[in-house]
């Protein structure tokens, strides 16, 4: 015993459990042993072996005796509802069974009896843990905040440690105040930085690692914030540096398949290894699982595996058979293997299910509708969400798709349908007085503009009379009014316009010359002032010198002849007049420079030199073929100058001359 305690008071628990192996094998149920021998396993993280131990001595090891330990074993083991059922079956709460009851509950996301345990826990205890669970408590209210967005209460908890600050910045970000909470991680990062400086065992990668978190916090605000880059650079970071928590590792993936969406798809696919790491499941809470679990199955469909995008899918569907994405997911699926009737058909089965979300799901139906392009049935189907007709975005739709689809009094019956709704619902809520909500009378107005432009004046004309009604002031109604009136009843138009305010009230106090002057004025008004005498003379004579200028006379050509009519087609270019012949072309020069590059269009026979007869060369006469020698001193083909080309040049200047001379 004495080499137990030794042991255990220097932490040896390796050799102390050896000594305590020896005890019990002269008395195997010694209940101080036993103890012994359970704590030493679970110093040592064999909490298998230890909860084994306590489970084959049940009759000596008792729950009274024995609860905490047991407890633990379980917690650790990750069979979290056990661990709470012996919390609860022990006949006494000590303040460790308080502090694992804590944590078994936050483990549970019973968030509210979590709040409770460790508020008592910090009134009833004073020890040197108050720190822990100070911030204990305040990641609890970050948890409330970021999953069940509860709006979290001041604790008055000082942010004196990086965690109580990550803590705070992460239930800021539950709340959507994302500029503060990178402030409150900033703060952390600097006194994470501070706190592990100090100790001297501490390098500069232990330190990186422990700022992994709350990095990746700071990834996860800027792609809320829609910079997407900077996270992305930020995630990737924080991966390099191979983090041992499998949990951060698997959030940070999840959120760089989210950034990569359907684009840098073999990214996506490296990165979903990480989700899938061992003992994920426990270190996540179930929506980041089902978010992890979700991006799965659009990831599958992405790359196009429509089997395991419909398995993954299915799965989620059946743990939450109430969810939406799960069935969107299949009917995205389907569409995208052309197979709409199918789709609609499961949206309408979800729908009829579960008719708390049929709403949502009749509005992706219709979407689907309207893409196959019947329009008809998707306004039909819009039309039968009772809760979301009378809305200003949904009449608008449904007006602009039956003008689409020229169906006036449809969109006519949209209108009157969603003014009958305000008119009942406000009655019943003033109890008759039935004043005009600002909603109810811009929908009054757009019925009436509508009705107007599609010819429907008298149908108009109640409307328009209804809003005057309402604010007899209001001159732009009133001018509609009278607009109607005068193609329908000319006469009752005269009696309106008499309450149009005079010209004199209604005149704006708009300076003209200011407005006119201004940078966007396409008018701008010349300054007209009058002019004196002197600089009338001045203008006067000037217009005098002007009408007594002449004309300078054109020059005409040096072969004119006054007696001779100028050539009609004179100013055309000479390939254009009537009676350009063309130009005469040489029979020599036509065959230069014609066909593929190294051919010659002379007879292969000509050029053959053996076939010449053995005189000496002589020089070939203008016109005739170029017949040479077999002798040394023969031109190659290529370089010898065509036959006849001087000739044919000076009849090329002959005929410009001609040409030029025709030219008046």
């Amino acid at each position: 015993w004495s080499e137990v305690n030794r042991c255990g008071q220097n932490g040896d628990f390796a050799r102390a459990l050896k000594s305590v192996n020896k005890i019990l094998q002269i008395n195997k149920d010694d209940v101080t042993a036993l103890q012994c021998k359970v704590v030493c396993l679970i110093q040592n993280g064999n909490f298998k072996e230890a909860l084994g131990v306590i489970n084959t001595h049940t009759k000596v090891l008792t729950s009274d005796v024995i609860a905490f330990e047991k407890a633990y074993c379980e917690y650790r083991l990750n069979r979290i509802e056990s661990a709470l059922k012996t919390i609860q079956s022990a006949s006494q709460q000590t303040d460790k069974l308080k502090e694992l009851y804590g944590q078994v509950l936050y483990r549970l996301e019973r968030y509210d009896d979590c709040l409770a345990a460790y508020r008592d826990l910090i009134r009833n205890s004073q020890d040197e843990y108050e720190e822990e669970r100070k911030t204990n408590l305040s990641a609890v209210v970050a948890a409330q905040s970021t999953w069940e967005k509860v709006v979290p209460e001041d604790l008055g908890l000082r942010e004196a440690t990086y965690e109580l600050c990550y803590n705070s910045a992460c239930a800021l970000i539950g709340q959507g105040k994302l500029n503060e909470a990178m402030k409150k991680l900033q703060k952390a990062e600097e006194l994470c930085r501070q706190s592990l400086s100090e100790d001297s065992d501490v390098t500069e990668e232990d330190i990186e690692a422990e700022l992994a978190i709350i990095h990746g916090q700071m990834a996860y605000i800027m792609q809320l914030q829609g910079r997407t880059e900077d996270a992305l650079q930020l995630y990737n970071q924080i991966i390099k540096l191979k983090p041992t928590d499998v949990g951060l590792l698997a959030v940070i993936a999840n959120n760089i398949i989210t950034i990569n969406k359907d684009q840098n798809v073999f990214d996506s696919k490296k990165k979903v290894k990480l989700t899938n790491a061992e003992g994920v499941e426990h270190k996540l809470s179930k929506k980041q699982l089902q978010a992890i679990e979700f991006n799965k199955a659009l990831l599958a469909m992405y790359t196009n595996q429509a089997d395991q995008c419909r398995k993954l899918s299915a799965s989620l569907q059946s743990q939450s058979p109430e969810h939406l994405l799960p069935v969107l997911i299949q009917a995205a699926q389907l569409c995208r293997e052309k197979q709409h009737a199918k789709a609609v058909g499961l949206l309408q089965d979800f729908a009829e299910q579960h008719p708390a979300n049929a709403a949502e799901i009749k509005l992706t139906m219709a979407q689907l509708k309207i893409a196959q392009g019947i329009v008809t049935k998707a306004c039909m189907i819009l039309r039968s969400i009772e809760e979301l007709q009378h809305k200003p975005g949904m009449v608008s739709a449904l007006v602009t798709m039956y003008s689409h689809e020229e169906d006036i009094d449809s969109a006519i019956e949209v209108f009157t349908q969603a003014i009958q709704w305000y008119q009942q619902h406000q009655a019943s809520q003033t109890r008759g007085a039935n004043p005009k909500s600002p909603v109810h009378l811009s929908l009054i107005r757009e019925a009436a503009n509508f009705k107007l432009k599609h010819g429907r004046k008298k149908e108009a004309i109640s409307d328009l009379e209804e809003l005057w009604k309402q604010n007899p002031k209001d001159v732009h109604t009133l001018a509609q009014l009278i607009s109607a009136y005068s193609l329908v009843d000319p006469e009752k138009a005269k009696v309106l316009s008499k309450h149009l305010p005079s010209s004199d009230t209604m005149s704006l106090k708009v300076d003209v010359d200011a407005l006119e002057n201004s940078h966007g004025a396409t008018y701008v008004r010349k300054k007209a002032g009058k002019l004196t005498g002197d600089n009338q003379q001045k203008e006067q004579g000037q217009g005098e010198v002007k009408k007594k200028k002449k004309k300078k006379k054109g020059k005409l050509p040096k072969n004119y002849d006054p007696k001779v009519t100028p050539d009609p087609e004179r100013w055309l270019p000479m390939r254009e007049r009537s009676y350009y012949r063309g130009r005469k072309k040489g029979k020599k020069k036509d065959q230069i420079g014609k066909g593929t590059q190294g051919s010659t269009t002379t007879g292969s026979s000509e050029l053959d030199a053996s076939r010449t007869a053995s005189s000496p060369p002589t020089s070939p006469r203008p016109g005739s073929g170029a017949a040479v020698s077999a002798t040394s001193n023969v031109i190659p083909p290529r370089h010898q100058k065509p036959a006849g080309a001087p000739a044919t040049k000076k009849k090329q200047q002959q005929k410009k001359k001609k040409g030029a001379k025709g030219g008046w």
